[in-house]
């Protein structure tokens, strides 16, 4: 049986910054437009799987986290698939214990071997408990190295790991495909595209992509480059992400070609 009920949620659609940025008063910071309120990236891809069971697969943990999770009211977490170790994707890690009380059972999460070492060391209270001074309340997590190309099975989800480019920085999207859902990459902090992950990127219903600003950034796809980028991929439809505050939602939305979004927070895919 194929699963039922997909959808993709923006949890977060900003730069590590978040919008509005602290001490800025410009005309995107002082919006009233929602879609102008940008928390930290992350997602979330829920369904039920071929039993009728509900299930909940994050990417990233954004220091926004417990924000975004209570916005969305999410009752459970089975996996948290991580693209790389900023802080701007990592730092909710904490927060993911109370899924730990509500379902009685240890979290797993996937990432690449520098991330999981990034993690086990900034959250040492976490990974090495038994050193805590006292006996603290702290999440149990099951850590998974994973490896690009090579797939990922959750609960009748597929999620391939691909290589993106942060800068210097190697680091992972994710193609989701599932029978019975659309077909998905995200790909966020991206300022390049290997060549060996192009072919990951054919056939794509929906490509998210990292868009931060007008102007050109040595880590992160401008506008021109990122509306390069999905015209090459070709997907049915494209959305934008991880965006700074000289982007006005509504002014920028007119002005993208046909099939091609902005992204906004609680935005769902279905």
């Amino acid at each position: 049986m194929p699963i039922s009920d997909f959808s993709f949620t923006f949890l977060g659609t900003g730069t590590s910054a978040g919008i509005p940025v602290i001490t800025c008063d410009c005309d995107v910071c002082k919006s009233d437009n929602p879609k102008d309120k940008r928390l930290r990236c992350s997602v979330c891809v829920r369904f039920k799987d071929e039993t009728g069971q509900d299930r909940s697969v994050l990417v990233d943990t954004s220091p926004d986290f417990r924000q975004q999770v209570l916005r969305e009211k999410l009752t459970r977490c089975d996996a948290i698939l991580f693209t790389h170790n900023h802080v701007d994707h990592t730092f909710g890690l904490d927060d993911t214990r109370m899924f730990n009380i509500s379902m009685s059972q240890p979290l797993d999460i996937y990432a690449e071997r520098h991330t999981l070492d990034h993690l086990s060391r900034v959250f040492q209270h976490v990974f090495e408990s038994h050193k805590n001074v006292n006996d603290s309340f702290v999440a149990n997590l099951i850590p998974h190295e994973i490896f690009p190309e090579e797939p990922i099975d959750l609960f009748g989800v597929t999620f391939t790991p691909i290589r993106l480019l942060h800068g210097r920085l190697p680091i992972v999207g994710f193609r989701i495909d599932a029978i019975g859902a659309p077909s998905i990459a995200y790909c966020t902090d991206v300022s390049s595209i290997p060549p060996e992950t192009w072919p990951q990127l054919e056939n794509l219903e929906v490509l998210v992509l990292d868009m931060l600003r007008f102007r050109h950034h040595p880590t992160h796809l401008n506008l021109d480059q990122a509306i390069e980028i999905a015209q090459q991929v070709g997907a049915k439809q494209t959305y934008f992400t991880h965006m700074t505050h000289c982007v006005m939602h509504d002014k920028t939305e007119e002005e993208l070609p046909s099939a091609m979004h902005l992204a906004y927070d609680g935005l769902k895919i279905q």
